[in-house]
């Protein structure tokens, strides 16, 4: 009975991605630190992403948003360039040679060369632009919705969309994003969680209890957490937020269930 109602539920909600694994309930982790490092808290934090050994990170807020390198160690910004015509940057991603950057309101997702941060073009973007990352050969985009959209890497263009479902509701407000592994990571904005997303599906896998990161003596001036890079090679990731003084090398273990 519980198969064919399911079944039921999810036909009648097709449009929106569900499916049986949707329902199913999301694996409980949290964040467990094994680092900190600095991190410039001026910075307010949209995209952070790995590649190559070389951290990237976009930075928001109209008129002082920035594409930049960051030192992992130490946070000092190696080089940086500015986000044109006065744009709020959002999330980053790096797809061979370019690095892709969302604006937020501005309608446009900027594409950037790699090797000496220079913008190559933009690209006009309906809707709001929040999270990016790239999952194999195509790119996997937020704007504030319930929805994530496939992106091609090289125009930009939609080639498709999943509705994110936790059991029983659509999950709007994923901001940034990190693909690695065939999953999703995604800050909620506003929360402490980050969700792994099955991109084909749109199902919430696993549920990230990522507070208490920041000391109280930290939290002065501090914004939302928002910011999490898979650090290749491992099972680990580095965590920050806006306005953050500090970033976090972590790993996700369950939690215990007393």
């Amino acid at each position: 009975m519980v198969t064919v109602l399911t079944a039921v539920v999810c036909a009648s909600l097709a449009f929106s991605g569900c499916s049986a694994a949707s329902e199913t309930e999301p694996q409980r982790l949290r964040a467990e630190v094994l680092a900190s490092h600095p991190h410039d808290h001026t910075a307010f934090t949209q995209g952070l992403e790995i590649a190559d050994g070389t951290l990237y990170e976009g930075t928001g807020l109209a008129g002082s948003s920035t594409l930049r390198e960051v030192d992992r160690e130490t946070g000092q910004v190696r080089r940086q360039a500015a986000v044109p015509n006065g744009f709020f940057g959002e999330g980053i991603t790096v797809a061979g040679d370019v690095i892709w950057q969302l604006t937020w309101q501005d309608g446009y997702a900027l594409r950037w060369n790699r090797r000496d941060l220079t913008q190559i073009d933009q690209v006009e973007l309906e809707g709001e632009g929040w999270g990016l990352c790239k999952d194999g050969d195509r790119l996997v985009m937020s704007d504030g919705t319930g929805t994530l959209s496939f992106r091609d890497p090289k125009t930009f263009a939609r080639t498709g969309t999943v509705t994110v479902r936790r059991p029983g509701a659509t999950v709007s407000r994923l901001n940034e994003l990190e693909c690695v592994g065939g999953a999703v990571w995604a800050n909620v904005w506003q929360t402490e969680e980050i969700l792994r997303i099955d991109p084909n599906s749109g199902a919430v896998t696993a549920v990230v209890d990522a507070s208490g990161l920041l000391r109280a003596e930290q939290k002065e001036g501090a914004d939302v957490l928002n910011g999490i890079a898979a650090i290749p090679g491992t099972a680990e990731f580095l965590l920050t937020g806006k306005l953050w003084p500090a970033m976090f090398r972590v790993k996700f273990v369950p939690v215990r269930q007393d």
